[in-house]
C-alpha cells in the first residue's frame, strides 16, 4: 500500500510541475489531451483489464458525455458544472441500464454488443440534426469557469484537466486494490470459481461497466467544454480502436500502464497522420505486435526485457572469463 502511495504521490507531483519545464504552446494544448485520453484508458482498462470485459463502444459513453454538457450549456445556457454533472449521472444510469443485458454476453459476442452500441450512437448523433448539430457538428459550448476564473487557454486547460485526471486514477487505484477489486479479477481469472467464492458476478460486472462509462462521460464533458466544438467524428468506431490500443501498449490491469498508452498514443499523432486513411490498419498491426511479443504491455513487458537483456549480459561476462 505505501508503494502505491508513493507512485501516486510521484505521478501527481510530475503532473503538477511539468508545465514548469515547458514553455506553452504547442506542447501544453497536446498534453490537455493525453489527460483527457488517460481518463477514457483508464475507464476501458477497469473493464478490460481488471473485469476481462471487453467493449468496442467505448467512444459511445464519450460522446454521450460530451453532447450531453455541449447541448444543455450551448442550447439551454445551462451553467457547465450542472451539465457536466448531469452528464456524467446520465450516462451512469444509461450504462448501467444497458449494463444488464449487454454483460450477460462474453468475447466476441459481447464485442459485437458494445460494438453495436457504439454504431446506434453514433447515428443518433448523426441524424439528431435539431440537437446536436447532425455531421456538421455543436458549436458554441462555453468554457468551464469557477468564480472569475475562466479555464480559456491551455495553461488553465491543463490542470483543470489533470486535477480530473489525478483524482480518477486515486479512485481507480483505491478500486483495484480493494476487496471488490480483488472480486473483479477473480471474475477476470473465472466467473465460475467466482460465484463459488460467492461473488454476485453479474451486478459486479454492471456496476464496473457503469463505473467505466462514468469517468468516459466525465472525459467527454471535458472534452466538449475544453474545445468547445464536437461533431460525431470525434465518437466512431476509430475512437474506441484507438482506446483499446492505448490499454494495450501500456498494460492490461495497470492504472499507470493506461496512461503511458494514452501518452504514447497522443504525442505520437504524426506518426499515424502520414497514414491518412489507413491509421485503422496501424492501430491493428499494433495491437497484434503487442499481444505476441508483449502481452503485458510495456509497463510490464519493459521491466520483462531489462532483466532478460541482463541475464545474458551477465551468462555473456561470465563464459568469457571462463575462456
Amino acid at each position: 500500500m505505501k508503494r502505491e502511495l508513493m507512485k501516486f504521490l510521484v505521478f501527481a507531483a510530475a503532473v503538477l510541475t511539468a508545465p514548469l519545464f515547458l514553455k506553452g504552446g504547442y506542447i501544453v494544448n497536446v498534453l490537455v489531451f493525453v489527460g483527457i485520453y488517460t481518463i477514457l484508458a483508464v475507464a476501458l482498462n477497469l473493464l478490460l483489464g481488471l473485469a476481462g470485459q471487453i467493449s468496442l463502444g467505448q467512444a459511445a459513453f464519450f460522446g454521450l458525455g460530451a453532447y450531453i454538457s455541449g447541448v444543455l450549456t450551448a442550447t439551454y445556457a445551462a451553467n457547465p458544472w450542472v451539465a457536466m454533472v448531469i452528464a456524467v449521472i446520465a450516462v451512469g444510469a444509461i450504462a448501467f441500464a444497458l449494463g444488464f443485458p449487454i454483460l450477460k454476453l462474453k468475447g466476441h459476442y459481447l464485442a459485437m454488443a458494445t460494438l453495436g452500441m457504439g454504431i446506434i450512437v453514433y447515428i443518433i448523433f448523426n441524424e439528431t440534426v435539431d440537437i446536436t448539430g447532425g455531421p456538421s457538428g455543436l458549436s458554441g459550448i462555453p468554457n468551464l469557469s469557477i468564480g472569475g476564473i475562466v479555464f480559456n487557454t491551455d495553461m488553465k486547460n491543463y490542470y483543470l484537466v489533470w486535477s480530473f485526471v489525478i483524482v480518477t486514477i486515486l479512485l481507480s487505484v483505491n478500486l483495484s486494490q480493494s476487496r471488490i477489486g480483488r472480486a473483479l479479477r477473480a471474475i477476470h481469472d473465472s466467473e465460475v470459481a467466482a460465484r463459488i467464492l460467492g461473488v454476485n458476478v453479474r451486478l459486479l460486472k454492471v456496476q464496473i461497466f457503469t463505473v467505466s462509462g462514468i469517468f468516459s462521460a466525465l472525459a467527454g464533458s471535458l472534452y466538449a467544454h475544453t474545445v468547445q466544438f464536437i461533431s460525431p467524428a470525434s465518437f466512431g468506431f476509430n475512437v474506441s480502436i484507438e482506446l483499446l490500443t492505448m490499454v494495450i501498449i501500456g498494460g492490461l490491469g495497470s492504472i499507470y500502464g493506461s496512461f503511458l498508452g494514452a501518452a504514447i498514443l497522443t504525442l505520437l499523432p504524426e506518426l499515424f497522420r502520414t497514414f491518412q486513411d489507413y491509421d485503422i490498419v496501424v492501430y491493428g498491426t499494433v495491437l497484434i505486435v503487442m499481444t505476441m511479443f508483449m502481452p503485458g504491455g510495456l509497463v510490464r513487458g519493459v521491466p520483462l526485457l531489462a532483466r532478460s537483456l541482463l541475464v545474458r549480459v551477465k551468462a555473456g561476462l561470465s563464459s568469457e572469463k571462463s575462456v
